[in-house]
């Protein structure tokens, strides 16, 4: 078998990425097993498992040359990907995967190895993983931001340019007066929008068990801002199963009440964010052709109200 056949590119990544950037996503998904291949002869690795992928990466288990277990791990690049570094090479593996090695032209990485098979979810008890996800987020946000990253003040601006237009997309009144409800929120608050490294989709499927810590997170999409616009995904684990209990609005106060306790939030700040969180989600749906706000958003909402 040749090298260039030597990695498959699972159907669900070609298809996001042909879905999400048309073209040169195709082109980019066609080049892949001979850029895998670049980087397996260029940093001397050697496969070791079968390939993972997301939706934005292909990720290879491999070996490196003194035998050390690593992930190899490709992507287009883009303005997520640069940012990813950024944080990774800031918080230099602490509460963080690690970065062994980076190629800054093709975005590729090589990452310290974790248990890719043991998330957080796996753990049974909500609030013992809320606890770790918060524990793990109070050490990440400590930071402050690097130069280079996206600011939380320039996102919050242009939602709320959005929201007047935005509004109109949505069929029920109600909706379109919860979200003019949610800017209102975020308008009160973008004045003063932080300034700490924030990871910006830490939830319970991107903490991993690993070796040299219990737990690790994985996959940051870096930003600039306050804490309290990091709970959202936090608050939004295991939806399904938050839903199934039947509890939803306690378990999402519970939630909440763990995470602004260990990071130290003012609860009216981190409230707000929350809200801006849903607004920004919430953009982007409408964005997407949707004409009815998420029923987790909504809820999310109902559970923050009063706290």
């Amino acid at each position: 078998m040749s090298r260039l056949k030597a990695v498959e590119v699972p159907q669900h990544l070609a298809s996001s990425y042909a879905r999400g950037f048309g073209e040169e996503g195709t082109a980019w998904i066609t080049a892949l097993p001979a850029l895998a291949a670049e980087f397996l002869d260029r940093w001397e690795l050697k496969r070791d498992g079968a390939a993972g992928a997301g939706e934005a990466s292909l990720v290879l288990p491999v070996l490196r040359k003194e035998g050390t277990p690593a992930v190899l791990k490709l992507q287009m690049p883009r303005e997520e990907t640069a940012a990813a570094v950024i944080g990774l090479r800031t918080w230099n593996g602490a509460g963080m995967v690690r970065l062994l090695g980076h190629d800054p032209g093709s975005s590729t990485m090589l990452l310290e190895r974790l248990d890719g098979a043991r998330t957080l979810a796996s753990i049974e008890d909500d609030d013992a993983a809320m606890g770790i996800l918060a524990e793990l987020q109070a050490r990440l946000v400590r930071v402050p931001a690097p130069q280079g990253l996206r600011s939380l003040g320039d996102i919050a601006t242009e939602m709320l340019e959005q929201v007047p237009q935005a509004a109109t997309a949505l069929a029920d009144p109600a909706d379109q007066q919860l979200l003019r409800g949610w800017a209102s929120a975020v308008a009160e608050l973008v004045g003063d929008p932080g300034d700490r490294l924030l990871h910006w989709d830490l939830h319970y499927d991107n903490v991993l068990a690993a070796e040299r810590e219990p737990w690790l997170a994985i996959d940051p999409e870096p930003l600039a801002g306050d804490p309290g616009f990091d709970l959202w995904p936090a608050l939004d684990s295991r939806w399904d199963d938050v839903v199934a209990k039947g509890d939803t609005l306690r378990i999402v106060r519970r939630r909440f009440d763990l995470l602004t306790e260990a990071l130290g939030l003012d609860r009216a700040g981190a409230t707000g964010w929350t809200l801006g969180r849903l607004l920004q989600n919430s953009l982007w749906d409408i964005d997407d052709g949707e004409t009815a706000l998420a029923p987790s958003s909504v809820a999310i909402a109902e559970s923050l109200r009063n706290r």
